[in-house]
């Protein structure tokens, strides 16, 4: 860590190109608030390198050599205990790409695109560092109501019958992609309160984020696809 910053964020890069290991440690260095504390170039090192190093976010690439990036972020997010879980940030250069789907079931916290402007990639780090999910865009929507009409059978999520009704509905608003403040408006409630269902909805199903609530959501029918 550097004297003089308040760093409040620790991430680890993995990708098996140096350039782009490079690329992205040069503009999460530069910000005040972030701390790049090591870099991998396959899932085997990921794995490592994330049980030693403890980062709060981890950026996976999804092809590498020796150990894929969901693997390794299974491995990752199982070896992980207590409050020192990372969130997983995949990284892909295909927006419809089976491994981000099952990344996400595995419990990434989302995804992004390579190509995407740097500035998102920031942007990115400290959103799920917060705790929140990226899958506000369109496409990540697409993604998982892509490969989740897929699915032979639907899971049996017996989770969803601890629910109460209004619970079924801020998920509903959840898959959606809608914020705190945007269910709040939809349910005339206060914010608040949304939050306050969305963080039961999230303990009474065993889930991470908001990102595996989406992928739950689908997967069980109560969102369909162009919905």
């Amino acid at each position: 860590m550097k004297a003089g910053r308040d760093i409040s964020t620790t991430v680890l890069i993995v990708d098996d190109q140096t350039m782009v290991r490079e690329s992205f440690r040069a503009v999460l260095a530069a910000q005040p608030d972030i701390e790049v504390v090591g870099e991998a170039s396959t899932g085997a090192e990921a794995v490592e390198a994330a049980g030693r190093l403890r980062p709060d976010v981890v950026l996976m690439d999804v092809r590498m050599p020796v150990l894929d990036g969901l693997t390794a972020t299974q491995r990752i997010l199982t070896a992980a205990t207590g409050n020192h879980a990372p969130r997983v940030l995949v990284l892909t250069t295909f927006d419809l790409d089976d491994y981000v789907y099952r990344a996400l079931r595995a419990g990434a916290s989302g995804f992004l695109l390579k190509d995407s402007p740097l500035a998102d990639l920031v942007n990115a780090v400290r959103l799920v560092a917060a705790g929140n999910a990226l899958f506000a865009p369109s496409v990540t929507r697409r993604l998982i109501a892509e490969f989740a009409d897929r699915l032979p059978h639907r899971p049996d999520h017996h989770g969803l019958a601890q629910l109460t009704p209004r619970e079924r509905e801020v998920l509903r608003l959840v898959a959606r992609g809608l914020s705190n403040a945007e269910i709040a408006a939809v349910l005339v409630i206060a914010e608040q309160t949304a939050k306050t269902h969305v963080s039961r909805v999230l303990t009474k199903l065993g889930l991470r984020d908001r990102a595996q609530a989406v992928v739950l959501a689908y997967e069980a029918g109560l969102v369909v696809p162009g919905e």
